[in-house]
Order: structure tokens, then C-alpha cells, then sequence
């Protein structure tokens, strides 16, 4: 089961996806989502810092993506994930756990697999949103057919002269547990090197390692 925490880093990668594509056919929301998994890969390396706003509370955090590999800070959790193998550090207990996905784990992970989701029934629509914490913007909006479906809404909302992602927005099933995440920093074409998305036990030296392979 996806837990609250993998919900929202799908969430923050959805927006990067989204955004890095809407600069194309910024009218057309079908077109925008149609071309952000290429847009994303031409950006190279993208890091934001963001804030959720949930019904659990506020959780300030960074994350770093590139390609279906990715680092991810909140709170006293760091994830690693090196496009195979996965690992999740709890600074609250000094412990790092080692696990490689599955399949369903991947795909729920994985930015360019999410961004599929509204090829899967999910009606797509632009928003009536014209500005946005002072800044005007273009608001896209994913809806569930399914009334099943785990999502059954998502918005995004970017600047309309940079195209910078600013906020975006989810509703589960049922219509709780609602979210909102405010990016406060976006860069692209940053270069990373694979072994910044590899634990470095060196750097945790008291840590307990949790094998799960």
C-alpha cells in the first residue's frame, strides 16, 4: 500500500514533470501532459524545496530528480532511490532501511509513470486560476472517471512568464486527506553524479542498517 509519504513524493514529481512541459501548448491541457515526460528528460537534473500542508500538519523538504532516480528530504526522513535499489533513513532512530521495489512500487515512484496517470481516465481541464500568490499563472486540472480511482483530483498551477511550478494540490478517494505543496525553489539542467543518489554509509556511521533485500 502507498503510504502518505510516497503519495506526496509522487505528487512533487508529477508537478516537475508538468511543469517542464507546459512552456509548449500552454492552452492545451492534454498537449501540455502529452509532452512533459520528454520536456522533463531534456531538463537534466531538477531540485526544489517545498512545503506540504496536510491534514497531518506543515513538513518543509527538498527533493532531487533525475531520470527515474531521485533523493528526497523531509523531516527527520532522506530517501536514496539509484534506479534499483532504495534507501530510507530515520534520523529519529539513527536506522537506514535497504529495499528494493517492486514493479507496483516503481510505477508509483517513478515521475515519467506517473505522469501517465491521465491517460488512464482522468479527464483534463484548465483552470479558471489567474494569478497566484501575486503571480499570474495557468492552473491544470486532472480528474478522476473512476470513483475508485486513488486520486480523484489533482491541480497543478505554474507562472506564466517563467513557467516555474508554484503550488499543486491533491484529493484522494472518498475526498480526504487532501494536500497541498508550495514550491518555494525550482532549478533544472543541474548535474548530479549517480553516487548522489547512493546511501553513503560513511556519512552515517552509527547508523543500524535494515536489510529488507
Amino acid at each position: 500500500m502507498k503510504t502518505k509519504f510516497q503519495r506526496w513524493f509522487c505528487l512533487i514529481a508529477a508537478g516537475l514533470c508538468m511543469a517542464s512541459a507546459v512552456w509548449a501548448q500552454p492552452m492545451d491541457a492534454k498537449s501540455v501532459l502529452d509532452q512533459a515526460s520528454a520536456r522533463f528528460r531534456q531538463a537534466g537534473g531538477v531540485e526544489a524545496a517545498f512545503t506540504i500542508y496536510s491534514e497531518e500538519g506543515l513538513f518543509e523538504g527538498t527533493i532531487q530528480v533525475k531520470g527515474d532516480k531521485f533523493v528526497l528530504e523531509t523531516g527527520n526522513v532522506k530517501v536514496w532511490f539509484d534506479g534499483h535499489t532504495q534507501w530510507t533513513y530515520l534520523s529519529s532512530t539513527d536506522e537506514v532501511n535497504i529495499s528494493i521495489p517492486t514493479s507496483e512500487e516503481l510505477q508509483q515512484l517513478n515521475p515519467y509513470a506517473l505522469l501517465a496517470i491521465y491517460k488512464q481516465g482522468y479527464a483534463l481541464a484548465l483552470g479558471k486560476t489567474e494569478t497566484l500568490q501575486g503571480k499570474a499563472v495557468y492552473e491544470v486540472i486532472l480528474t478522476a472517471k473512476d470513483p475508485q480511482a486513488e486520486w480523484q483530483r489533482v491541480a497543478i498551477w505554474v507562472t506564466r512568464d517563467t513557467f516555474r511550478p508554484l503550488q499543486l494540490s491533491t484529493t484522494l478517494q472518498g475526498g480526504y486527506d487532501t494536500a497541498t505543496i508550495v514550491i518555494s525553489r525550482y532549478q533544472t539542467g543541474l548535474a548530479f553524479a549517480g553516487s548522489h543518489f547512493v546511501f553513503d554509509a560513511k556519512a552515517y556511521p552509527t547508523a543500524e542498517v535494515v536489510d529488507l533485500r
